[in-house]
């Protein structure tokens, strides 16, 4: 490559490196770090700095580092500072700008000395600087210059020039917090570091600080209102005067009103945060566990009664790069359909999630108590029935009495559990309603193992007729061992089973608590995973097999008559479990009547599978005949297909 080229080349590259180090777009602060070369006599600090945005130079020589320029928006100061002697004939010296709260200072020889203080949130200011060219050499002066640790020149250089842009300050400063949620908490550090009292004004936030002296006695915040917002529509504080006792010490309070949520409606599900965030910070603290709570009252437009909505907090203790909405640790008060109060014992980000497409159970009272009366009724006959079929198990009578037997066993425990779990979701707490929740899925999973078994042995006896059927104790192994795998995996997975909340269309805010799989995105895929194929296969195959049955028992004489046709079809259905495809039916115009028809067969189902024994054999002593068997499969056999088994 020429001489030429190459020359050219790292001008280019030094000019980039120098340009990319000296200036950014719009800097929130600037720093500017260098060795200082002095001689060993005494040494001073000179400073002349004026509003303006022409820019600041700082320059050194043997005796004195001095700083002028005209890049404030309020301060005018000029001064001297005699500073340390210094032996050796070299100081580190850094140079810090905050353009944003109007502060500048200077670090030399481990001491700070201010040059303008704080002077709030400035409107407009002086940022954005950028290195002038090259200042001459000398023995005396600053070497190694850097912005924000990236070198900008080795050599010892006399001064340092620097100049800035004007911007509207506190539009950019909010358009760089509103990059994303992790950079929210800029405003409040800024706010608070820019020693202000009273209200702050931000075009994306309203802020209001509050000292917290020794008398501090509780506080209400009034928070203005932005042009064309109505004052009443502003969210309250009030610090209770134990925030003062957690911080231990005289300490400022930020609260500040988030015009714009955008950053904060990373929310889960089908909710969605209202219109307004508060957040609340101590002055260096953490706050948590408060004995007397904070008081958020939020104003908004009417919330239908048919959409929840709950106090949260920000968490971010999990992951600080995401908005993980919390209801621990606040309790929520509605006072109306357009205010909620938030009872919190901790600081931090606080707002309304409001459930955007609700889908409540309607007529959940009416159907909780049909639920209830149908588990109790159907426990007790699910009692009498495992005691008849043990009694005909005994005589050897009938070999599908142990598949009938294991199926009213299942039934029994599931009616007894579903029948107990809003009781222990109301009283006893998280942790016993852990087990009962997974009882109660171990209990529905067996009883579909069960009916599955019915649908199987049925088909086995119809179209098996020469082959042996499976050994007895096959089905209590399949019945009661399978269904534990998956209930054992899930609960060696953990936070899966707990309380769950079912909302009601008449009241959302008071929901029905019981002991099931939590309402949490990895519940719901166990739920999917688990429950619901299970369900599918029983249904579909239930179906298939009344279908099969039917035309098998078509032809018989007694199907003539139609309530014998019915109360078979409809005993079949119960064994098969065929009721519970009404689960899948919960939509269009015939919702409420599918829901009500679903609770009615499956809570009663026990009371039904009695009915159905015991229908069975009243007709056997009708007919007096042993044709009609005690049990569906074994009535099945003998029944319906002896003038075949006949024949041949």
């Amino acid at each position: 490559m020429e001489p030429r080229l190459t020359d050219a080349l790292k001008t280019v590259f030094v000019f980039i490196i120098i340009f990319a180090s000296g200036s950014s777009e719009n800097d929130r602060d600037f720093a500017f770090c260098g060795t200082w070369r002095h001689g060993n006599g005494s040494l001073k600090l000179n400073y002349n700095l004026s509003r303006g945005c022409e820019g600041i130079s700082i320059s050194a020589n043997e005796s004195s580092l001095s700083v002028e320029g005209r890049i404030t928006a309020r301060c005018v100061q000029s001064d001297v500072i005699q500073l340390n002697h210094v032996s050796g004939g070299q100081s580190h010296f850094c140079l810090y700008w905050e353009p944003l709260l109007d502060q500048l200072w200077v670090k030399v020889g481990g001491q700070d000395h201010t040059l303008c203080k704080p002077a709030g949130l400035q409107d407009s200011c002086c940022t954005d600087l950028s290195s002038r060219p090259n200042e001459p050499e000398g023995a005396y002066g600053i070497s190694n210059g850097s912005v924000r640790s990236d070198v900008v020149c080795s050599k010892t250089r006399t001064a340092y020039a620097f100049f800035g842009e004007k911007i509207n300050c506190k539009k950019e400063f909010c358009d760089e917090a509103g990059q994303g949620s992790t950079q929210v908490n800029m405003i409040e550090e800024a706010v608070m570091r820019s020693q202000a009292v009273g209200n702050v004004e931000l075009p994306c936030a309203l802020s209001s600080v509050v000292e917290m002296k020794e008398d501090f006695r509780g506080y209400n915040v009034v928070l203005p209102a932005p042009r064309g917002v109505p004052p009443e529509s502003m969210p309250s504080v009030h610090l209770p005067p134990a925030l003062k006792l957690a911080a231990g010490k005289p300490a400022k309070v930020v609260c500040t009103f988030f015009q714009n949520t955008s950053l904060f409606q990373e929310s889960r599900g089908d909710f969605r945060i209202v219109d307004n965030v508060v957040g609340i910070t101590v002055e260096n603290e953490i706050i948590t566990d408060l004995p007397e709570p904070i008081k958020i009252g939020f104003h908004h437009n009417v919330i239908p009664k048919t959409h929840s909505r709950k106090c949260v907090s920000w968490d971010t203790r999990k992951d600080p790069r995401k908005v993980n909405w919390l209801e621990q640790g606040c309790l929520t008060n509605h006072k109306g359909a357009q205010e909620t109060e938030c009872l919190c014992n901790h600081l931090t980000y606080f707002t309304i999630l409001v459930q955007l497409e609700p889908r409540p159970v309607r007529h959940l009272l009416a159907l909780t108590v049909i639920t209830s009366v149908g588990c109790l009724v159907s426990v007790i006959s699910c009692i009498a029935l495992i005691i008849f079929l043990y009694r005909k198990k005994g005589q050897g009578k009938e070999k599908s009495a142990p598949i009938h037997l294991g199926l009213a066993m299942s039934l029994l425990l599931l009616n007894l559990f579903f029948f107990s779990t809003g009781t222990v979701a109301n009283t006893v707490g998280e942790k016993v309603c852990v087990w009962v929740g997974l009882s109660l899925h171990y209990a529905l999973l067996s009883s579909f193992t069960w009916m599955a078994m019915e649908v199987f042995h049925t088909f086995w006896l119809v179209y098996m007729v020469f082959s042996p059927s499976p050994e007895a104790y096959v089905w209590p192994l399949i019945g009661f061992g399978l269904p534990a795998v998956p209930v054992t995996i899930l609960a060696a997975v953990g936070d899966i089973y707990g309380v769950r909340e079912v909302a009601q269309s008449d009241d959302i805010n008071n929901p029905y608590l019981m002991c099931w799989m939590k309402d949490t995105p990895k519940a719901s895929l166990a739920h999917y995973c688990t429950t619901i194929p299970l369900l599918a296969i029983l249904v579909s195959g239930g179906l298939v097999m009344l279908f099969l049955v039917r035309r098998q028992i078509q032809t018989r004489e007694e199907w003539r008559q139609n309530w014998v046709a019915f109360a078979s079809i409809w005993g079949l259905s119960c064994l098969y479990g065929t009721t519970w495809g009404l689960a899948f039916l919960d939509f269009g115009p015939l919702s409420d009547f599918v829901v009500f028809l679903s609770c009615i067969l499956n809570s009663f189902q026990g009371f039904l599978l009695m009915l159905r024994f015991y229908m069975l054999g009243w007709m056997r002593r009708r007919a007096g005949t042993s044709t009609l068997g005690t049990s569906t499969t074994g009535s099945t056999k003998h029944h319906m297909l002896q003038p075949q088994e006949e024949k041949s």
